[in-house]
């Protein structure tokens, strides 16, 4: 009896397998059949070689005022003049980059069916960081957390790696889309309205993130679904800081973006767990700083690592029409040489 069992429960085992891998693969047909049928729809991609995820909500386009009238409270004289920027409609992620996302990129061994599947990809000249020579995340966790202390230009890399891997066009947002999406219709100084007595149901700022950042999208979501716009950890954008927007009277402009020509200051969005209410208003702006590797013993600085920027990480966009192979490249250069 025990002889002839065996062979049932081998046969069945493989016919579970074999109904799993088809259930899957029915599912990844289905989802690639989606977005055949309706191309702009929020989805999950899965970077390939891993079992590692990240959601891209579809952010609609449209035009905004940009900026913060002058009565709004806690208003900075950089958020201004007022204008009206219209946006090209573009996918924006879920929460902000993870650890889990990050550290695939940081270090290849880590998977090596997506580093093989890199060296296969048709974009050349991937790079990719050193490793930091401390635990980036002072111990505040890594496992669904926001990744933290990163340059620019390695949170552009981490585009560019995301880009050869997926064929997809993936960056950083300019100043005008973080906005406009982060406001996501409205026009109050948070996406939720003018209280903010009301932030601690939409982000993790100094009063009650108990000095550390936390997991990501735990605090409820704005009007299009995105989540930690407000707090946890600021966010890089592509664009260079300058303490007044530049425009002509009456001017619309049409996807705003500030090349940045110099390292210092390039404008970073949102706010963080560290940081005040006012901070965290849709319109808030702040300027990256070279103290933000002040710890950092190596001459020159690294391009990849800050060492004093634990409120600081990035989420990634995807315009809805990819632009041609150069247009892309120029997204991503080489690095502004360090101070």
């Amino acid at each position: 009896m025990i002889q002839r069992s065996r062979p049932w429960f081998v046969f069945m085992g493989i016919l579970m397998c074999w109904a799993g891998c088809t259930v899957k693969g029915s599912q990844d047909k289905a989802r690639h059949k989606e977005k055949l049928s309706n191309p702009f729809s929020s989805y999950t991609e899965t970077i390939p070689g891993s079992i590692v995820t990240f959601e891209m909500i579809a952010v609609p386009g449209g035009q905004f005022t940009m900026g913060s009238p002058e009565g709004e409270s806690g208003r900075k004289e950089d958020e201004g003049p007022l204008h009206t920027a219209e946006i090209a409609p573009f996918w924006m992620g879920k929460h902000e980059i993870t650890w889990e996302e990050f550290e695939l990129f940081v270090y290849p061994e880590m998977s090596k069916e997506t580093t093989a599947q890199l060296a296969s990809a048709k974009i050349d000249g991937v790079t990719q960081p050193t490793p930091p020579f401390v635990d980036m995340s002072f111990g505040m966790g890594k496992n669904g957390y926001p990744a933290i202390n990163m340059t620019q230009y390695a949170a552009l890399s981490y585009c560019r790696w995301l880009t050869a891997l997926t064929g997809d066009f993936y960056r950083l947002p300019t100043e005008a889309e973080w906005e406009y999406a982060s406001r996501a219709g409205t026009t109050t100084a948070y996406s939720f309205g003018d209280d903010p007595a009301m932030l601690d149901q939409y982000a993790w700022y100094f009063e009650n993130s108990d000095g550390a950042y936390q997991k990501v999208g735990s605090k409820k979501a704005n009007p299009w679904g995105l989540h930690d716009m407000h707090g946890n950890v600021a966010e890089w954008t592509l664009d260079e800081y300058l303490p007044a927007y530049q425009l002509g009277e009456g001017e619309v402009k049409k996807d705003p973006w500030v090349r940045p020509n110099k390292l210092y200051p390039h404008v970073v969005r949102g706010g963080s767990w560290d940081d005040d209410p006012e901070d965290l208003r849709s319109a808030a702006r702040r300027a990256s700083h070279p103290n933000w590797k002040q710890r950092d013993p190596q001459i020159p600085k690294s391009n990849w690592w800050m060492t004093d920027a634990s409120f600081l990480g990035f989420r990634i966009v995807r315009p809805l029409h990819q632009p041609s192979p150069e247009e892309i490249a120029a997204y991503f250069n080489e690095p502004i040489p360090d101070l």
